[in-house]
């Protein structure tokens, strides 16, 4: 380990090592030591401080031993920054404009979790002003830029946490995502960026972008400490009116199919093309099916975020400033939220329509594919490149982040080499809304991360329970659509145990095989098991006519599993079929 400590692991071992508040203190020194830093807007006072110390140490205490105090606080001393558009309770929150701060009297519901979990905040970070911006420099306090190159942009909106955590301020930092804030300036300083489901992490206490889209997102070092991160924050909270926490599924397809930008749109002179082509390769060779996909209509709803009528509600969260101090505002700020006067209700409700349509339409994407992969950015400016066109070159950054929130969906960045101009270059993972946690395996597996450490809280996911088919639920048969529309995964494709005799069952509509577990004279059968979400399964099992009923299946590795076997009285005169060893084989065979 350096001597900086850069992630939640590595605090872990100075809290077990019992040099935790030393560092801590070094840390808060190294922080307070840079005055005129961009990256920071306010840190924690002295008091405040000593507060957050002692009450560490407190917890250390009462402990009755150091592995009862890391169970109970999983998150114990480790340092996190907070974007300057969430509330810390008796601090300044500016969401980057002097005139609009005010001193917060409680804390946004995720900063509350991560000190009930025992973490320490630093300061609050800097930010395009009303988190509007995805490029970092829309700020009176500075612009912070890239930690791979001076003369490039940090991404935004969430710069400073970016930054912070980059640099190794931090182990982690809260920002905000509407419109790839989160994601843009992880893509840029090399970071994993999460985004997780809207709804699934409360935003009471954020100062609203667009309140019906925003997410609180994190910026880490690797994914599980962004997992921890989020299985520390997320849940349902009666303060948010738009809290919608509904975990979804944890475990992946046995080959995961991602679709990807058949022309990606890439700038060659920052080395992204290579990159890009480099990333593909590098998920080809973790097993991954590539799948291109026209992006035209995910753009189409990409537009719909500053080109329609949801800049209305940036209007909306700073309408006090822009209507009475619009010199406040940051110039460039200030035209992206002008874009709202003048329209009306019937436009705003054109555009509803417009993005229900659209969000019909692409559920039909998730039968096609398991998760999408895409670049982050399709570029990374430099700061001149910025100054001479604000707007242009900010809109050419949300290429692929626009459209994720307002199709309700999740998405993880994550490193992807250097370019071969030095510069970091990241892809992006996205998924269906509740799938955040398959997201975060994708993320392991693309990272090469070790065993997952033993005391790491994942996040929630729905119970799911796995089960054998042996007939005309197989993928690509007849009944296999009563299996996706629930929302089960394919594990695995293996056989049974040498155990059990197959047969052809007469009359059935489509043909359906029966399966039975016998003595002696049996053979192994070729099947799959899929993770069936528990709360599918009584709809499911309705829809199993008899003889068929649902029993224990042992597989060929000797695991049992619940699998649909046969009534014996409905086999007498079917076909014996064994010795095919599979539905599959059988239904060749009649070809024949």
């Amino acid at each position: 380990m350096s001597n900086t400590p850069r992630t939640a692991a590595d605090w872990r071992r100075l809290t077990e090592n019992g040099t935790l508040l030393t560092a801590l203190s070094a840390l808060r020194g190294r922080v307070m030591g840079r005055p005129g830093d961009p990256v920071w807007i306010h840190r924690c006072p002295a008091a405040p401080w000593a507060r957050q110390l002692s009450r560490v140490a407190q917890r250390l205490g009462e402990a009755a031993s150091l592995a009862e105090a890391l169970a109970r606080y999983p998150l114990l001393g480790v340092p996190f920054a907070v974007k300057d558009n969430i509330d810390i309770e008796g601090e300044p929150t500016t969401a980057a404009c002097p005139a609009f701060s005010h001193v917060a009297p409680r804390s946004a519901t995720a900063v509350q979790r991560l000190l009930d979990a025992g973490a320490v905040w630093v300061g609050k970070t800097n930010l395009d002003q009303f988190a509007t911006g995805l490029v970092g420099t829309r700020s009176p306090y500075g612009r912070p830029a890239s930690v791979a190159d001076a003369t490039r942009i940090s991404g935004g909106s969430s710069s400073g946490s970016a930054v912070a955590v980059a640099r190794g301020d931090v182990a982690f930092a809260l920002g905000t995502d509407t419109a790839g804030s989160g994601r843009i300036p992880a893509g840029f300083n090399g970071l994993v960026g999460l985004k997780p489901t809207p709804g699934r992490v409360s935003t009471a206490g954020v100062v609203p972008a667009c309140r019906t889209l925003d997410c609180v997102s994190v910026f880490a070092h690797g994914v599980d400490d962004a997992a921890q991160v989020l299985a520390v924050i997320e849940g349902e909270d009666e303060a948010d009116d738009y809290s919608d926490f509904a975990p979804g599924p944890g475990v992946l397809p046995a080959r995961v199919r991602l679709g990807v930008p058949r022309e990606a749109g890439l700038d060659e002179r920052v080395g992204y093309p290579a990159a890009w082509a480099a990333a593909l390769a590098r998920a080809q060779g973790l097993g991954h099916e590539i799948v291109e996909l026209d992006f035209g209509p995910l753009f189409e709803v990409a537009a719909l975020l500053y080109e329609g009528p949801w800049v209305a509600e940036r209007h909306a969260a700073c309408r006090d400033i822009f209507d009475r101090q619009p010199a406040a505002m940051d110039e460039a700020v200030r035209r992206v939220v002008s874009g709202a006067v003048g329209r009306d209700a019937t436009q705003v409700f054109e555009a509803q329509y417009r993005l229900r349509a659209a969000q019909r339409q692409l559920k039909a994407l998730w039968s096609q594919v398991d998760a999408l992969l895409v670049p982050t950015a399709p570029t990374h400016p430099t700061f001149a490149e910025v100054d001479a066109d604000p707007l242009g070159a900010n809109a050419q950054l949300g290429r692929y982040t626009n459209f994720v929130n307002l199709l309700g969906w999740c998405a993880l960045a994550v490193p992807a080499g250097t370019t071969a101009t030095g510069l970091p270059f990241g892809v992006t993972f996205i998924a269906p809304g509740g799938h955040d946690v398959r997201l975060h395996h994708l993320g392991r597996a693309w990272m090469g991360a070790g065993p997952v450490a033993p005391w790491l809280k994942p996040p929630a996911t729905m119970p799911m329970l796995p089960l054998a088919v042996v007939g005309a639920h197989l993928s690509g048969l007849p009944l296999n659509g009563q299996l996706t529309e629930r929302g089960a995964v394919l594990l695995e494709s293996t056989s049974t145990a040498p155990h059990y005799r197959f047969f052809a069952l007469p009359g059935t509509v489509p043909p359906k095989p029966g399966l039975l577990r016998v003595a002696e004279g049996g053979g192994a059968i070729a099947l799959e098991v899929w993770a069936v979400p528990q709360a599918a399964i009584g709809s499911f099992l309705a829809l199993i006519p008899p003889p068929l009923g649902l029993g224990s299946v042992q597989l060929a590795d000797g695991r049992h599993v619940h699998g649909f076997l046969c009534e014996p009285h409905a086999l007498q005169g079917a076909q014996d079929i064994t010795a095919l060893g599979g539905w599959r084989a059988y239904l060749a065979s009649l070809k024949r």
